[in-house]
């Protein structure tokens, strides 16, 4: 057997470091970063302790990093809302299920509890207050607008209703109601909030 080429270890060493971000995200999206140790997250990637320190310095580095890394998909995303096809209703709705889609919901519960915890890392901390909630909330207003125009969403303060609405969806996802007996509702039965 012939050893790996630097290319390879390369690959290797960025598929860990992901598995490690991925089951970080998951333990701190539950239990925030005060209540998270990195034993928990090493059981959760199915690595030892250590391995993680190969991988970030510390803990506030590896939560840090989410923070930043979420924060740039997320204005990817919302940045992108007016380019999906359709509707703006068909639009919203995409979004809709984008943040419902079971891969995304941890992202979401995530910087939801980020945002809200009153001890995260000062990088964290400084990231997010450059980063309010509202900017990227103000990408979707212009599909939510032209919603609006055609007659397609209620009439009313548009940041307003579209703040409502996207924490009454993050608030189902952080209560992680698809385990619950009746579970999550569908992006369709939720658009109704913001239907005309």
């Amino acid at each position: 057997m012939s050893p790996l080429n630097k290319q390879q270890l390369d690959q290797i060493r960025e598929e860990r470091r992901e598995q490690i971000k991925q089951a970080a995200l998951k333990i701190f999206a539950r239990h925030g970063y005060a209540g998270t140790k990195t034993s928990v997250i090493a059981a959760e990637a199915g690595i030892s302790e250590g391995l993680i320190f190969r991988y970030f310095k510390s803990k506030d580095e590896l939560f840090t990093a989410l923070v930043q890394e979420l924060l740039e998909e997320a204005r990817k995303e919302t940045g992108n809302a007016q380019l999906l096809p359709g509707s703006p209703v068909e639009q919203i709705k995409a979004f809709t299920e984008d943040m419902l889609d079971e891969n995304n919901k941890f992202a979401f519960m995530f910087m939801l509890r980020a945002r809200k915890e009153g001890i995260i890392p000062e990088e964290a901390a400084r990231i997010l207050e450059q980063n309010p909630v509202d900017s990227l909330l103000k990408h979707l207003l212009p599909v939510f607008i032209n919603g609006q125009k055609s007659g397609q969403f209620s009439a009313g303060d548009p940041l307003k209703l579209l703040s409502w609405y996207i924490y009454m969806v993050n608030s189902l996802i952080v209560e992680e109601v698809e385990q619950e007996e009746h579970g999550m509702p569908s992006a369709d039965f939720l658009m109704r909030v913001l239907m005309k």
